[in-house]
């Protein structure tokens, strides 16, 4: 007689891969977000020390690599490889938007820019959080994921501007006040702060969290999402696209058992280690 375990498991494992999965992340998208998050945490592991270099956990930190001015080599090798990547996001957009004349880039249900949808998803998400009202349902992108873009795109800006002032500083000095030099200093610390302190507990909470994602929104990693989980969490999107006949489209191969296990250790050595650094920057400002 065979194990009714294994009967079980095959017969779940059948029933997984007979659910529809749907295309919500390209390969580019998500080579170039692993990018991101790779090179923000190393960004964060290596500008903490830098900023509380007299704790005791600085020191030992820079001790495991060689001194202070190993931190720096790497905290810019980061921000270098950062900077790539966010110049080809940003090329990609642009090209997409202003050449291709891509509908729905700057502006639309699929668009990353807000829109009084995205206000009235708010005002009813809180009506609900409260008992006011029913749950809001979403388009391609929530509210809270368009914030999100919208915060490191401007965190991008002004750290990457003032970090690049400071390791070129002679060069800045030419047009820029004296003034001006010692303030990207403390803009960039301070903005890096904030930076590390949104990442590491609105980003996570949003992203992982949250009761229809926890543990682990897995999305990012596979690039597809199954059926349920599109009507679920974006049944806008989901009805518009069958409305349009388009559904059919973005359907995708599930994904191999292995992606899954890969995805689901990155992602939580990612979660670990950014809230170790969120523990040792809350410490560091308040202890």
């Amino acid at each position: 007689m065979p194990d009714v375990e294994t009967v079980a498991g095959e017969t779940t494992e059948q029933a997984s891969r007979k659910e529809r999965y749907f295309l919500r992340f390209t390969r580019s998208q998500r080579v170039l977000h692993a990018v991101l998050f790779t090179t923000f945490l190393g960004l964060a592991a290596t500008g903490l020390p830098l900023r509380f270099s007299s704790t005791p956990w600085a020191v030992w930190s820079a001790q495991q690599v060689g001194g202070f001015g190993a931190i720096i080599f790497f905290h810019k090798l980061c921000a270098l490889i950062l900077t790539l990547a966010f110049l080809i996001h940003f090329k990609e957009v642009m090209m997409r938007g202003l050449a291709h004349k891509e509908k729905g880039i700057f502006w639309g249900p699929t668009s990353m820019v807000a829109n009084w949808q995205d206000a009235k998803d708010l005002f009813g998400h809180f009506r609900w959080f409260l008992g006011l009202g029913p749950k809001p349902q979403f388009e391609r992108y929530a509210y809270w994921e368009k914030f999100d873009y919208w915060a490191v795109f401007w965190g991008m800006v002004v750290i990457g501007f003032s970090g690049y002032a400071m390791w070129f500083a002679p060069f800045f000095a030419r047009f820029l006040p004296g003034w001006a030099l010692n303030a990207v200093l403390v803009v960039h610390g301070e903005e890096g702060l904030l930076a590390i302190l949104f990442i590491f507990s609105i980003h996570f909470v949003n992203t992982h969290l949250r009761p229809d994602s926890f543990p682990m929104d897995m999305v990012i990693f596979t690039g597809v999402e199954s059926e349920g989980e599109f009507r679920s969490k974006r049944r806008h999107e989901y009805e518009r696209l069958a409305a349009e006949g388009k559904l059919e489209s973005k359907t995708a191969p599930a994904p191999e058992a292995w992606l899954i296990k890969f995805s689901r250790i990155v992602g939580f050595t990612a979660i670990a280690i950014g809230l170790v650094l969120l523990v040792l920057t809350l410490s560091a400002m308040f202890l």
